[in-house]
C-alpha cells in the first residue's frame, strides 16, 4: 500500500545510496507485486505474511544461533513441558496486572528459539494451549459488571469463543517470531507493533542494534482503531493488553528512538521509553516538487487527501462542510484518496453521509490523483481533519505548494504548522467550519499564511535536512552499541 509511511521508507532507502537495505515487509498476506519500485541499494524483498497458510516446519534444526547461547531451544532439546512452560509464562505476562515488559519479553525470547526449528504455529494452537489460555483468562478477567472496580486498562472475562479467537490471532501475531532473522549491522523498524519483532529476532540472535521510527502513536492508533471494531469487549480487552505490552517491549529493545513529532515523543516517555535514547525526526519533503499555485478556484474549495479511513475522520470534515455551504451555497469540498482495502464499509458510510446533507455534487470523492500537486491547487485551502497523525506528509506539502490550511490538534501537526495555519480541536466540526469559512472569506490572510507555509517548509522540513540527520544517527547507533558491548565484556 501506498502512504505516508511508504513514502518515509522510499525516502530513506533511496536517499541513503551509500547503504545497503534489506526490507522486510510485514503484511497481511505475501506480497507478490510491490506498490514501490525498489532503489537499487535494496538487496532484497522478504514478505513476512500473517494471515497465509502456516509457515512449514523445518525439518531439521536450522543452523545454531549465537544469541541463544545454551538454552533448551540451542540443544535442540523441545519437550512438551518446556514448551508449556513458555507459553504460560507469556499468556501470564498478558493476563497479569503488571506493566512491565519483563516477562513478556522472556516469553517472547523462548519461543523464538524454539521456532527455529519447531513448528511454533501447531505448538500454539493445541488444545492443551487453548484450554490453558481459556483457564488463565477466566481467572484473571473481571466479569462486565465489575468493569468499574478497576482502573486503567481492563482485562474482561472470556466465553471459549473469546479464547478460541484470541489463541487463532496470537498465533498469526507471533509468526515474524518464526522467521529467520535478520542478518545486519543496524535494524530500523517503521513503526512500533509488530514490525519490531524482526529486530528483536535479529538482536537476539546476533547481538544487532535496532532503531525504531514511530510515526503515529502505535497504542493510542489502537484504541482508536477498535472503538469502531465490531469484537466482543473481553477479545477486545485481550487485544489492547497485548498490544500494550509489545509497545511497551519495543521502547525497552530499541537502542535508539526517532519519533516523527515531540507529542509522539511524551507518549513514549509516558510507556517507559528511555529519554537518553529519543531524538524526534521531522519528515522532509524536496519542495521543489511541490510548485506554489498561481491561481486559485472560481467556486470557494476546500480540497482534502489521503487515504478513506476512520481514523482520517471524514464525517467532521463532511458536517463542518455542511455549515460551509449553508454560509457559501457555492462552495466545494473535493476529496482525493484511495480506499483501502477493508475500509470499503467506511467510504460507503461517509458517501451517505454527503446525501444526508444534501451535499451530493458539492462534496466528492474523486479517487487517487496522479500528481498529489494539482490536488492541493485545486482548492483554496488544504484542511486536515484526522483523529490521529503522525507529522503528516499531506499537511508539509500542502504547505509547500502555498495553500493554507485547516487542521485538527493531533500528533506532529502544530509542530509542522506553527503560525501558518489555523489550528482545531478533533471531531469539533462547528470549529472546523468557522476556521475554514474565515479563511476562504479573507483572501489576504488566506494568501499570506500560504506563503508563509511554504517559507516554513524550506526553512524545516526538507528531504535535505531528513537525510541529514540519519545520516548520522547510523553511525551514531552503531558506535555506541559497539561500545555498550564492550563495555560489557570489560
Amino acid at each position: 500500500m501506498q502512504g505516508g509511511v511508504s513514502v518515509w521508507c522510499d525516502q530513506l532507502i533511496a536517499g541513503l545510496p551509500e547503504h545497503r537495505f534489506q526490507v522486510y515487509a510485514i503484511s497481511g498476506q505475501r506480497i507478490k507485486t510491490p506498490s514501490w519500485t525498489l532503489p537499487s541499494n535494496v538487496e532484497r524483498l522478504v514478505s513476512v505474511p500473517l494471515w497465509d497458510a502456516a509457515p512449514r516446519a523445518a525439518n531439521q534444526p536450522k543452523a545454531l544461533l549465537p544469541g541463544l547461547g545454551t538454552s533448551w531451544a540451542r540443544r535442540g532439546l523441545y519437550t512438551q513441558s518446556e514448551l508449556d512452560d513458555a507459553y504460560a509464562q507469556l499468556l501470564s505476562s498478558l493476563f497479569g496486572s503488571s506493566e512491565d515488559s519483563t516477562e513478556f519479553l522472556s516469553a517472547l525470547r523462548r519461543l523464538f528459539s524454539y521456532a527455529q526449528s519447531g513448528d511454533l504455529t501447531r505448538a500454539l494452537t493445541t488444545r492443551r494451549n487453548i484450554a490453558l489460555m481459556y483457564d488463565l483468562w477466566r481467572g484473571r478477567g473481571l466479569p462486565s459488571d465489575e468493569q468499574h472496580l478497576r482502573r486503567g486498562p481492563l482485562l474482561l472475562r472470556p466465553n471459549l469463543a473469546d479464547a478460541l479467537q484470541a489463541s487463532t490471532w496470537l498465533e498469526h501475531f507471533l509468526r515474524p517470531l518464526s522467521c529467520p532473522p535478520p542478518k545486519a549491522e543496524l535494524c530500523h523498524s517503521a513503526s512500533n507493533g509488530l514490525s519490531p519483532l524482526l529486530a528483536f529476532t535479529s538482536k537476539w540472535a546476533y547481538g544487532t542494534p535496532f532503531i525504531m521510527t514511530e510515526h503515529g502513536v502505535y497504542l493510542r492508533e489502537r484504541y482508536l482503531e477498535l472503538r469502531y471494531s465490531t469484537h466482543s469487549a473481553a477479545f477486545k480487552s485481550f487485544l489492547l493488553r497485548f498490544y500494550s505490552l509489545l509497545s511497551r517491549s519495543a521502547y525497552v529493545m530499541a537502542d535508539y528512538i526517532t519519533p516523527g513529532s515531540h507529542y509522539n515523543e511524551r507518549w513514549e516517555l509516558q510507556q517507559g521509553a528511555d529519554v537518553a535514547r529519543i531524538r524526534p525526526v521531522y519528515n522532509g519533503i524536496n519542495p521543489s516538487f511541490f510548485p506554489p499555485a498561481t491561481q486559485e478556484p472560481s467556486d470557494p474549495t476546500i480540497t482534502w487527501v489521503g487515504r478513506i479511513d476512520p481514523l482520517k475522520d471524514l464525517e467532521t470534515l463532511i458536517r463542518a462542510f455542511g455549515e460551509v455551504s449553508e454560509a457559501m451555497p457555492n462552495a466545494k469540498l473535493r476529496m482525493f484518496g484511495a480506499v483501502p482495502s477493508g475500509n470499503e464499509a467506511y467510504a460507503e458510510h461517509c458517501q451517505r453521509l454527503i446525501g444526508q446533507f444534501g451535499l451530493t455534487h458539492k462534496a466528492t470523492f474523486e479517487g487517487r490523483i496522479a500528481d498529489v500537486v494539482d490536488a492541493y491547487h485545486a482548492g483554496h485551502i488544504v484542511a486536515l481533519s484526522s483523529i490521529s497523525e503522525g507529522f503528516p506528509y499531506t499537511l508539509i506539502e500542502a504547505m509547500a505548494s502555498g495553500r493554507a490550511t485547516v487542521a485538527t490538534d493531533v500528533g506532529g501537526v502544530t509542530e509542522a504548522l506553527g503560525e501558518t495555519g489555523l489550528i482545531v480541536p478533533s471531531r469539533d466540526h462547528q470549529a472546523f467550519a468557522r476556521a475554514s469559512l474565515s479563511l476562504l472569506g479573507n483572501d489576504d490572510l488566506r494568501r499570506r499564511l500560504g506563503a508563509a507555509a511554504r517559507t516554513r517548509v524550506f526553512a524545516e522540513f526538507t528531504l535535505e535536512n531528513f537525510l541529514h540527520v540519519y545520516r548520522h544517527v547510523y553511525p551514531y547507533v552503531k558506535l555506541t552499541h559497539a561500545r555498550s558491548a564492550q563495555d560489557n565484556l570489560s
